[in-house]
């Protein structure tokens, strides 16, 4: 076989929000989780990682660039997610390139990998989960590894807990597992992302910066200090577990709205109870939690609202005409600067838009107080609080890409395009 050859495999992948939170590991090393989680994975079309990789003789070593930086794949996380995926290969052959690799070869070969993602890193916005997902998909792609997205799913969450749950679309459940190996704490898809498809989701990007508490260091400081996160381990989530997927399988917004919420608050309030306290809110945070609260109350649940690790919003609505509502209401209180235009303000899937009568600036400063608004309050505008929105809604899981021009990698040299 000729020594210069380069196989290349693409993939996209999406990054999910829990509804019902992971926050503590068992198992550090293994990262196992000491209660089960459900998320719901967000459009790729807005919020994806897409991750090139390839293999070749030429190779010297792992090499791997994300958002065109080359990054250190030495750290055990990384190092983790090769291994499994090597131990799992199979036999590739590209008849094409004349090129076959037995199934040993793949320990003496070396990958180069490119990840983007087109939205903040670190930011509160899973975007670790998204990267490790896509790794390992397309890894497993390039490898020819049999395993299903199920399996692949427990090798993801040793990159990043979350990952694993990025590997379906729709609304999927973590499973905690109770083997010390690790080997039953895998996702499974509860439904796909048509069985919901009414539910529209709005991300404020209150901050694009890396959090000061990182999610892991977070988890096990609460781990080590926190009683409420016992409690909420052993007794709270396994009821809310229930509970939220009888919600999804029966389309019950109400009580979807009313468990995330509190899945939210009960989260954050772990975090306050660790010691040293964490902050992962700030006050427009808070703002937006009093804004949704206030408008559920005199509305009968339109929105359910739900932070990470970060500041960040993520705001989802019952339908598209909630949407619309719900956008009002935060461009009411959280206009943009006048420096910036509404088209890069709100981002993602603008029709929403033209469902809230929102064609430019003009119409935003015209929007009236919301009703729930008391006529006696003053009704406080906070420009240049949010950086911008986000629109989207439940999307698909892991593709790969076939068209070239997307890959990251220069189908010769597998290096950075």
């Amino acid at each position: 076989m000729g020594e210069t050859w380069v196989l290349m495999k693409t993939a996209q992948t999406p990054t999910n929000i829990a509804v019902i939170k992971y926050w503590g590991k068992r198992d550090e090393s293994l990262i196992l989780p000491v209660n089960d989680s459900i998320s719901v994975t967000l459009d790729p079309a807005h919020l994806c990682t897409t991750t090139t990789v390839a293999v070749s003789p030429v190779f010297q070593q792992d090499r791997m660039w994300l958002n065109g930086k080359e990054i250190s794949l030495s750290g055990g996380r990384f190092q983790s997610c090769l291994r499994e995926i090597r131990r799992r290969a199979s036999e590739v052959e590209d008849k094409e390139k004349g090129v076959k690799i037995e199934k040993k070869d793949w320990e003496k070969l070396h990958v180069h990998i490119a990840s983007y993602n087109n939205f903040p890193t670190a930011a509160g916005l899973a975007s670790s989960a998204a990267g490790f997902a896509c790794l390992v998909f397309a890894l497993a792609k390039l490898m020819n590894v049999k395993e299903d997205e199920s399996q692949l799913s427990a090798i993801a969450r040793q990159g990043s807990g979350s990952a694993c749950r990025s590997l379906f679309g729709g609304f999927v459940k973590w499973i905690m597992g109770k083997e010390e190996d690790g080997s039953d704490s895998v996702a499974v898809q509860l439904v796909d992302e048509k069985h919901w498809d009414d539910l529209f989701i709005v991300i404020a990007v209150v901050s694009s910066r890396q959090k000061e508490t990182s999610s892991t260091s977070g988890m096990r400081e609460s781990v080590e200090t926190s009683l409420l996160l016992q409690h909420r381990a052993k007794e709270v989530v396994p009821k809310r577990i229930l509970k939220m997927e009888e919600a999804i399988k029966n389309h019950s917004f109400e009580s979807f709205a009313q468990l995330t919420c509190a899945d939210s608050n009960q989260f954050h309030a772990v975090c306050l109870d660790t010691c040293p306290p964490i902050f992962y809110m700030n006050d427009t945070s808070h703002r937006i939690i009093s804004y949704v609260e206030k408008w559920n109350r005199s509305e009968g649940s339109p929105v359910a609202y739900t932070f990470d690790a970060g500041p960040n919003a993520v705001l989802i609505a019952r339908n598209r005409k909630a949407a619309a509502q719900l956008l009002q209401r935060l461009l009411f209180y959280f206009p943009p600067k006048s420096d910036i235009d509404l088209d890069s303000y709100v981002i993602g899937d603008k029709s929403i838009l033209q469902d809230a009568g929102l064609e430019g600036l003009k119409d935003v400063e015209a929007l009236s107080p919301p009703p729930e608004i008391k006529e006696n309050a003053a009704a406080q505008k906070y420009p240049g609080e949010v950086s911008y929105f986000i629109c989207t809604r439940p999307g698909r899981g892991p593709v790969l890409l076939t068209n070239e021009n997307l890959a990251l990698l220069n189908p010769e040299t597998g290096l950075p395009k």
